[in-house]
């Protein structure tokens, strides 16, 4: 089910929602069934593994047998949920919803109407219930299991960000009107509406003024606001150690940025000149962590060996410079060369190279990154928290940046208390 493709998905959906309508049951019921059906998971480093290998035999053999494979392949990485999401958005956003929203909200508006509307107890009900009812319930739920579990549960985001979410989650136009159409029907059905669109425009205004409100903040009080208390619960699986991993910077620092990286990999190439400049800014410590990808890039498990290989001869961050910078020359020769030229003792990082003396340093780094979810390089991690999205300087620096005032936020109470 996971291969079909959307067309599949669409025929099924319209054959469940028949059968339910003529069976006298609500056919909403087959738009959430349709729902939970679709499997939703994160990419695996196994199958991406497969799909670089499918796709180099493409390279080699570019036929129609092997294009299809590396479709099919890529395909099943992903999933059908996301998949479906990709495909259906334009669709729901721009077509559906709106033509939903025209065809279920027709109400004739005057001031006899209004009058009688907003002294309805239907129309003060939903909007009471949505206003006012609904960002309690968020807030006081999110209170109310955090206080019972003592903090072990609790909004991955900070107080302002929920209390924005609660007021923001009485914009419920679709599935509200749909519902009032089964429970009500002419003035009353009318009445319902002018309550649901009264509603959303309010919850709409209140979350403006929710977050206008937290901007006024202090900058460290305002992060703490919206992005919660910085000992919330990390990406990064393995903490840094600082007796194991290769750190750069002061170990001090209140920024700690970690990247997974592939010494073969362009990318990690190109994002090298951004964390150069990144490490001018003396309050952060740079932590590398190995994930050469082999099945795309053939020297990096190698190349990743010679950097502990160098390391043991305390020189790992000079061979890190220099394999970035030589990129295309990886070669077991070439790794000895660079030995040389730093002037290490080239038998023996030859001998330890030879004899896969730390492939197991590489491969536990591999197993930190799978618990992680990072199966791509580079992939940074800020402070425990992943970085997505874009890795060059202005990028990077507005990641730390925040995280950085996240963790003075978290210092500045002791600080005050000295």
């Amino acid at each position: 089910m996971g291969l079909l493709p959307g067309f599949a998905y669409v025929v099924a959906g319209v054959i469940c929602w028949g059968a339910l309508l003529f069976s006298g049951v609500d056919p909403v019921v087959a738009g959430l069934a349709i729902g939970l059906s679709a499997p939703a998971f994160s990419p695996k480093r196994e199958r991406l593994q497969e799909t670089s290998v499918r796709f180099r035999q493409f390279r080699e053999q570019p036929t129609a047998r092997t294009a299809k494979s590396v479709v099919t392949t890529i395909v099943s990485t992903t999933s059908p949920n996301e998949r479906l999401q990709e495909l259906f958005h334009p669709w729901t956003s721009f077509a559906i919803v709106p033509l939903f929203a025209l065809a279920n909200a027709g109400i004739h508006i005057d001031g006899a109407f209004l009058a009688t509307a907003f002294t309805s107890a239907i129309t003060l009900g939903i909007l009471f219930g949505y206003v006012i009812g609904k960002p309690i319930a968020v807030l006081g739920a999110s209170w109310l299991i955090t206080k019972f579990t003592r903090g072990a549960v609790r909004p991955p985001v900070g107080w302002a960000a929920v209390a924005g979410s609660g007021t923001i989650a009485g914009v419920g136009f679709t599935v509200a009107v749909l519902i009032a159409g089964l429970a009500f029907e002419g003035e009353q059905l009318d009445q319902a509406k002018i309550g649901i669109l009264a509603a959303a425009l309010i919850a709409s205004i209140l979350t403006w003024v929710v977050f206008q409100i937290t901007a006024l903040l202090p900058p460290a009080m305002r992060a703490r606001a919206i992005l919660g208390e910085p000992d919330e619960l990390l990406d990064l699986a393995r903490p840094v150690d600082m007796r194991r991993d290769h750190i750069r910077g002061p170990r001090n620092a209140s920024v700690t940025v970690v990247e997974y990286g592939d010494f073969q990999c362009p990318y990690c190439g190109r994002a090298e000149p951004a964390v150069r400049e990144l490490m001018e800014d003396v309050d952060i410590r740079f932590v590398w962590r190995h994930l050469p990808i082999s099945e795309v890039h053939p020297h990096a498990q190698q190349a990743a060996e010679a950097s502990e290989a160098a390391a043991a001869q305390s020189s790992f961050w000079e061979m890190h410079d220099l394999m970035l910078m030589r990129q295309h020359n990886l070669t077991v020769n070439e790794l000895t060369d660079y030995a040389d030229e730093l002037g290490l003792d080239s038998r023996r990082f030859r001998m330890e190279l030879n004899t896969s003396v730390y492939t197991q340093r590489v491969t536990d780094d591999l197993e930190s990154a799978d618990l992680s979810g990072a199966s791509g390089t580079p992939t940074f991690f800020i402070n425990g928290r992943r970085h997505y999205g874009a890795y060059d300087i202005a990028t990077l620096q507005a990641a730390v940046a925040e995280a950085r005032d996240v963790a003075r936020g978290r210092t500045r109470p002791s600080s005050a208390q000295k």
